[in-house]
């Protein structure tokens, strides 16, 4: 009876001090609220200067969410129409990406396949003069705001086409649903190829549809491109997933604060295709649902990962309303594959210029295994089973591409280069190389040579030493060896700008799915898929772990 009573006081006593916590806690929350609160307002009415308390009010709430990670986020009611386009897919427009180029016009970057803006009959380089009568040349924000509207309703649009002067089209607002699977199609006989942008609702149908109609075609390899897709809806990567692997298998695990974030997400429905081949594409853009996707393949051995380690967001979101209709993301659990490692990196802050994760001590990761029982780790993104560098221009390709030359060129010269017949095969006439060099010369660009960075350091660090004076003349003699010779360095990168020319005519033609074939030949990540779907013995063996 005593051990009783005793349990019963200790219990209490645990109760209590737990009661008690809290209730520090939300009595610290109070607190600071309202030292928030009169901080407010006091600045408010004392600050030197008139300020807007809606702008001051939403800097100190972007602060405050920025110190927890990059995903937890507030939306003012303003931005709550466009977090829904970025979430379901779907709005009213024509149908067309549109840019800023040559210096701010509003221009026509792609209209996409069987969308209002091609089947009015715009094009790739229009520039946008006016909408319904309001001048919004140089004013893509502008511009912008007009290019939505109601579905069913209509708009006019006068653009100027490069060598065939001002049009004007009448174009029709429709709902567009921007697609998941913007292309599939066949890289050669044997290997079927899956673009994956998104994963809005229906992506897992879209896949799915896309593996089977490849199969007809032929296909009894398959690359499913992961590259670029910053991911979307949980539930769609588990029925993405679904369709390489089988019934009842475990996808994914969740794990928060509050139990009710606990859960864990198996594959509901029969596999379509659980022995084809597959290499999946990732990349330092490739994110969340993504990484989900290419773990679940990589911890089940069901296929090969090619590309760069992948951008490391292990974190689950949840959009939670708040007052005057405003709303915020935030992050209530973290994802584990299973394998049971989360691919969440450890510094939010520490990224790579081209936002990989930053190198992570062997320390600080865990080991976890595949089936198969490959050695897989955790603490920032997936790791490929084989690295490909990533795809590198040469400082003059960079020059001409950041001025927009590839794509003033095209402008011109368009009408001259007659039709494409096919976006694989199609090889570039040297004779447009030739045309392009002679108009590109005379052109302003600025790039400099790899070499000139490091000389410009090494300029930095004498300075700093005080012995600048003593290599000055050695300095400048690298200098003028590396001096620019335009036509020289178009010649030693003929093959890439040659590349970037062919896509940007391809592009024009065929839009995003001939851009998409076309740089098949070029894609080292696509060539190397091809290479290891190629050789049975090397698929195989990286997938045992032997």
């Amino acid at each position: 009876m005593k051990k009783i009573i005793v349990c019963l006081v200790l219990g209490v006593m645990v109760l209590s001090a737990a009661s008690l916590r809290q209730n520090d806690k939300y009595f610290e929350i109070l607190k600071n609220l309202d030292i928030f609160a009169t901080m407010y307002k006091e600045v408010n009415a004392n600050y030197v200067d008139d300020l807007n308390p809606n702008t001051l009010m939403r800097t100190g709430i972007d602060a405050m969410l920025t110190s927890l990670d990059p995903y937890t986020v507030y939306y003012s009611e303003d931005q709550i129409e466009d977090v829904r386009t970025e979430n379901t897919g779907q709005f009213g427009g024509i149908g067309a990406i549109i840019g800023e180029r040559n210096g701010g016009e509003v221009t026509v970057i792609l209209p996409n396949k069987g969308y209002p803006a091609e089947k009015a009959g715009m094009k790739r380089g229009d520039v946008i003069l006016s909408i319904d009568g309001v001048d919004v040349s140089n004013d893509y924000d502008k511009a912008g705001t007009y290019l939505r509207g109601q579905a069913s309703s209509s708009v006019n649009i006068k653009v100027e086409r490069p060598g065939q002067g001002q049009i004007d089209f009448k174009v029709d607002f429709e709902k567009i649903e921007l697609p998941n699977v913007p292309y599939s199609g066949m890289v050669n006989e044997e290997v079927g190829y899956i673009k994956l942008t998104g994963f809005r609702d229906a992506a897992g149908k879209e896949v799915k549809a896309a593996l089977r109609e490849l199969k007809k075609e032929g296909a009894k390899k398959v690359i499913l491109d992961l590259r670029d897709n910053g991911g979307g809806l949980l539930n769609e990567a588990v029925n993405i997933s679904n369709i390489f692997i089988d019934k009842g298998e475990l996808v994914v695990t969740t794990k928060g604060k509050l139990e009710e974030m606990n859960a864990t997400y198996k594959t509901l429905n029969a596999a379509t295709d659980t022995e084809i081949p597959l290499a999946v594409l990732i990349n330092s853009s490739s994110a969340s649902a993504s990484e989900i996707v290419a773990g679940v393949m990589q911890d089940y051995d069901r296929g090969v990962l090619i590309g760069r380690k992948s951008f490391g967001k292990g974190l689950v979101q949840r959009t939670l309303p708040l007052s005057y209709n405003s709303q915020m993301k935030v992050t209530i659990a973290k994802y584990y594959t299973p394998s049971g490692r989360c691919i969440q990196a450890i510094d939010y802050s520490t990224r790579n210029d081209d936002g990989s994760v930053g190198k992570i001590a062997d320390s600080l990761k865990t080991g976890f295994k595949t089936n198969n029982g490959r050695l897989v780790y955790d603490g920032g993104g997936v790791d490929p089973d084989f690295s490909v560098e990533r795809q590198k221009f040469s400082p003059v390709a960079i020059g001409l591409l950041s001025e927009d030359l590839i794509f003033r060129f095209a402008n011109e010269y368009n009408s001259q280069l007659g039709e494409i017949d096919n976006p694989v095969t199609y090889r570039l006439p040297e004779s447009v190389f030739t045309d392009f060099k002679a108009w590109v010369v005379d052109k302003e660009f600025s790039y400099s040579h790899p070499l000139q960075d490091e000389i410009d350091q090494l300029r930095i660090a004498a300075e700093d030493v005080g012995e600048l004076n003593r290599i000055a003349a050695q300095l400048g003699g690298l200098e003028k060896a590396l001096t620019k010779d335009v036509l020289l360095d178009l010649e030693k990168s003929k093959a890439e700008i040659m590349f970037l020319l062919k896509e940007e005519f391809v592009t024009r033609q065929f839009l995003e799915p001939g851009k998409i074939e076309a740089s098949f030949s070029f894609d080292k990540d696509v060539q190397k898929a091809i290479e290891v779907l190629s050789s049975s013995s090397t698929y195989n063996q990286t997938l045992s772990g032997q």
